[in-house]
């Protein structure tokens, strides 16, 4: 069927959503998040505290784009205007024209709210706030806002650009056509699946691995079975793409810990304790890939 002109503009309308999008962190996600963004078409303005960490942030999202020239999925027309469209800055009043800002910064409770309270104050009227927590509750960060109703939980999945998922998270208080409309971005700008869940502690994905991954670090650490058999006899055996202690490493066990944690904390039931190996691990900063040596050494 050939689309009348009216027709073809009020599809590209729907699809077309979020003009301007603020990132708060450049790290490994928020790079990841600001990326898929702008190949889909927004303008975006990532937010950094000092210098150095905004041209890190610029050096991940160079390489990152530059890997989907390289694989052929991305032409180099198309990777330097989606470069085009990100900017980096180190005042948070920048964002203040944006229809959507999400947060990604460390899983920090108290950093996360205070980073809410000043964008508050700072963001247009009509603007969405989203976080990218994967473990606290995001009605402690809604309510660090004066629009408790325009926030909610957009969680992406590590890397971000190739990870198909993100759960849109409603709080008690979120209003229901925000979450439609950030669901509509992701699916349909985005390209992404897009799954709406409750704000309870892991939402949908997380409430179901990370006991998993905790009992795989137990395994390991009683000794009953190496890494190495552990991740092969679940990648061969039940047909995971990827094992459970690698797949620790590659999330950070860091984000492994503070995800069991917030689930112990709400639920206490003792599947979901962290095993004090766990907690020793990120004591000696062996977080997994991103510092080198985690349950496998990447040096």
């Amino acid at each position: 069927m050939i689309e009348t002109e009216t027709v073809k503009r009020d599809r590209e309308q729907e699809t077309v959503q979020m003009q301007k999008v603020g990132v708060i962190g450049g790290g490994t996600m928020g790079a990841g998040i600001a990326e898929v963004c702008a190949k889909a078409g927004s303008t975006v303005t990532v937010l950094e505290t000092k210098a150095e960490f905004a041209e890190a942030a610029k050096g991940r999202l160079d390489k990152s784009i530059g890997r989907g020239v390289k694989a052929g999925k991305l032409s180099q027309e198309d990777a330097d205007a989606a470069l085009g469209r990100i900017s980096v800055t180190l005042e948070m009043a920048d964002l203040a024209d944006c229809d959507l800002v999400i947060e990604a910064a460390p899983e920090i409770e108290s950093l996360k709210t205070e980073i809410f309270e000043k964008l508050d104050k700072i963001a247009k009227p009509e603007a969405i706030l989203a976080t990218n927590t994967s473990s606290i509750p995001v009605i402690n960060i809604a309510n660090a806002t004066e629009r408790p109703g325009r926030v909610l939980g957009v969680h992406f999945f590590n890397p971000v650009p190739v990870m198909p998922l993100v759960e849109v998270i409603s709080t008690l208080v979120t209003d229901q056509a925000v979450a439609d409309e950030v669901t509509a971005y992701v699916r349909e700008t985005l390209g992404k699946v897009a799954v709406q869940a409750g704000d309870r502690a892991g939402f949908i994905v997380n409430a179901l691995l990370i006991p998993y991954l905790l009992s795989a670090i137990r395994m390991y650490e009683s000794g009953y079975a190496d890494a190495e058999s552990i991740d092969a006899g679940m990648k061969a055996g039940a047909g995971h793409p990827m094992g459970p202690l690698t797949l620790c490493d590659t999330v950070g066990l860091d984000v492994a810990l503070a995800a069991a944690e917030s689930l112990y904390d709400e639920f206490g039931e003792p599947h979901m304790s962290p095993p004090p190996l766990l907690r020793r691990m990120v004591a000696a900063g062996h977080l997994g890939r991103k510092s080198g040596k985690g349950f496998y050494d990447y040096s």
